[in-house]
């Protein structure tokens, strides 16, 4: 599906947004941003709070840890948030395996954000970015950060769908 998404578009990687699109402001009619909106903005109304993630991989001596792929873990005396067992995304025949486990770190401006902060706080300044963004007419906000919400895959999907339905209605 992501192949044929991409055919004949030329697609960079490791490409800082902001220098690329001043070193080419004619690239395109419109360019989709999903990074952080109130960086796009360079913080001027102020900045969003993010949560973000540290990960510790770990080698395991046996051929399976957990059983599949990722398993989500809510309970407030686990430190982690997550484990993925990655050998179940490509049914890995390994006779060991590799785990990455997920733990919240709190956000700091340059830290990779995750997930937005939807609290009253964030979402009143997110509002007054979006006010900005309904401006633009050259650029396309999308994903959890560009939009500022928390998405699962389905829901990225369904608003990605959403978004191109009203560019071209």
């Amino acid at each position: 599906m992501i192949e044929k998404m991409l055919e004949q578009v030329d697609v960079q990687l490791e490409t800082d947004y902001f220098t690329f699109i001043k070193e080419n402001p004619q690239i395109a009619k419109k360019t989709v941003f999903t990074g952080m909106i109130d960086e796009f903005y360079d913080y001027r109304l102020g900045v969003l709070e993010y949560r973000s993630l540290r990960f510790e991989e770990e080698q395991m001596e046996c051929d399976n840890y957990q059983g599949n792929s990722v398993i989500n873990y809510t309970e407030k005396e686990v430190p982690y948030t997550r484990i993925i067992e990655h050998k179940h995304f490509e049914f890995g025949r390994q006779d060991t395996t590799v785990i990455t486990r997920e733990y919240p770190k709190e956000w700091r401006l340059g830290d990779e954000p995750y997930y937005p902060v939807n609290n009253d706080k964030n979402n009143q300044l997110y509002k007054k970015y979006g006010e900005l963004a309904e401006q633009e007419n050259n650029v396309i906000f999308g994903g959890r950060l560009g939009m500022y919400q928390y998405y699962d895959m389905d829901k990225v999907i369904a608003a990605a769908l959403d978004t191109v339905e009203k560019e071209f209605n």
